[in-house]
């Protein structure tokens, strides 16, 4: 029987309920409905007293775990979707992230972002926030890519002492399957090399790490042997990983979902030019998202994001320096 990306997050979350008192979950819809993706399906039924439906105000929601969380307890918040923690700006940045700088105490937070598009979603419902967050101190933003990081990367978080934005990506949600949750568990802040090769480098995350292994195969028939690199985590961010394969490549693209404006691929793309310029046998490349508003239409949605065939066009381009 296979375990779904989704199936990995709602384990987790009932591990860490079983087995850590501090632990309680808060969110919108999660107890009476399971979510709106059913990632805590049943988990009221099991743990009555610490699964609660959150009122339709994200602000409120954290700032309620941001107390907690002061208080001694370790809260998993769920936004129904990545887009909404907008709503919620102030009291994660503005509190949980400088909490420990200002005072000395921790603020054990895990706030869940369903994050990126799916057809159909829109404007609304389809944002990448990884980025955002990312640029402020005292966050941890991580964006598994795998059934078994979204399991592992969600009890880790869990157990830091830091508010961590785990960032779930919804297309992965039901259509990424393994035979398990274990795989090679890696501690947060360390990036995999998703598939070996020699050409160039894709650095990439969350389901663009897919999209990328998909055109490093295609580009197989043309001789190419291109390496994927994993992120797992944009911050903190492995960047001894990332210039260990640019060495061995001499050449890097970095793909995200996000819009193309700042970001983590033109953080990476900044920190190799300033650290491993030498390394660099043509320049460093990056793919993301076009810089509108995400459209409806499956058919917009579609050509909005990076593909394998994008992908392809870029790494061409970028081998024929």
């Amino acid at each position: 029987m296979s375990v779904t990306y989704i199936d990995a997050i709602r384990e987790a979350q009932e591990k860490l309920l079983r087995e850590d008192p501090r632990v309680f979950l808060y969110g919108q819809d999660i107890a009476t409905f399971g979510g709106a993706f059913k990632a805590t399906k049943g988990l009221a039924e099991q743990f009555p007293d610490r699964v609660f439906d959150a009122p339709i105000s994200e602000d409120a929601m954290i700032g309620m775990a941001v107390g907690a969380a002061i208080e001694g307890m370790r809260p998993i918040v769920e936004m129904q979707f990545a887009d909404f923690s907008s709503i919620a700006f102030n009291q994660i940045i503005n509190q949980a992230a400088t909490h420990f700088y200002r005072t000395g105490m921790p603020i054990p937070l895990t706030v869940r972002l369903p994050s990126g598009g799916t057809p159909g979603s829109g404007p609304f419902h389809s944002q990448s926030m990884e980025g955002i967050y990312a640029q402020y101190p005292g966050l941890v933003v991580v964006t598994p890519a795998t059934v078994s990081d979204a399991y592992h990367m969600l009890l880790d978080g869990v157990a830091l002492d830091d508010p961590v934005i785990y960032c779930e990506h919804k297309f992965l949600y039901r259509w990424l399957k393994s035979k398990s949750i274990n795989g090679d568990h890696l501690p947060i802040g360390q990036a995999r090399i998703t598939r070996p090769g020699k050409h160039a480098t894709v650095v990439a995350y969350s389901a663009m790490v897919h999209e990328a292994v998909r055109a490093a195969e295609r580009l197989t028939q043309d001789g190419w042997e291109i390496e994927v690199v994993d992120l797992r985590s944009v911050k903190p961010l492995d960047l001894d990983t990332i210039l260990a394969s640019v060495a061995r490549t001499g050449r890097l693209l970095a793909v995200g979902e996000a819009f193309p404006w700042g970001g983590v691929t033109a953080e990476v793309v900044s920190r190799v030019t300033e650290e491993g310029f030498h390394l660099l046998d043509a320049p460093p490349q990056r793919l993301n998202a076009r810089d509108t508003p995400v459209p409806y239409h499956p058919k917009l949605w579609a050509a909005h994001r990076p593909t394998p065939e994008s992908i392809c066009e870029a790494l061409r381009k970028l081998l024929s320096f």
